[in-house]
């Protein structure tokens, strides 16, 4: 499956929860799909989404859903960790698991070698779920967190355009939706 059909088909299946999505091109094909005041497009400062959406979780109610890359994650794999050990019940964290850096070249992620999914469950979670081609995605909404997803995707980047935002924008109008 491709990276945008995962992304569209979970966020088809989202209501009132926040969003936290990846640089680059997740970000992007995100906003291609489903464009939304509650989703936070970030720009830059890969490995970060995980760690982002951990705070917006311990500092709100509602669910926060993070998109997040099997690169970035690999680069901040201390964020399983922390999210983990803070253990909030309104966190979701999907990995979309290409096995590349998607947004910088497409080069190799040791991800073809690690089982994400074991290590989650090495570090303590205890919801993890794991998909392939078929994405029921109200099974993890009503789970109490936190929930590691691991959606295997295809290498690749959709046709999309550029984000029509300033960051500035994309901040205020999250902020606003909170």
């Amino acid at each position: 499956m491709e990276r945008i059909k995962a992304i569209e088909i979970i966020s088809t299946q989202l209501e009132d929860e926040l969003v936290i999505c990846n640089i680059g091109f997740p970000s992007r094909e995100l906003y291609a799909v489903r464009d939304s005041s509650a989703h936070f497009y970030m720009l830059g400062s890969m490995g970060m989404a995980s760690s982002i959406g951990l705070g917006l979780a311990l500092a709100q109610k509602r669910k926060v859903v993070v998109f997040d890359g099997d690169g970035s994650l690999l680069m901040n794999l201390g964020s399983l960790v922390t999210i983990f050990s803070q253990s909030p019940e309104n966190f979701i964290l999907v990995v979309l698991d290409n096995e590349c850096y998607g947004s910088t070249g497409s080069q190799c992620t040791y991800a073809s070698n690690v089982d994400l999914s074991r290590v989650a469950e090495a570090v303590g979670f205890k919801k993890i779920f794991s998909f392939k081609d078929n994405i029921d995605f109200s099974e993890v909404l009503n789970t109490k967190g936190p929930v590691f997803v691991h959606v295997k995707v295809e290498p690749g980047n959709a046709d999309v355009p550029v984000i029509d935002m300033e960051p500035e924008e994309i901040k205020t109008r999250f902020r606003e939706n909170l």
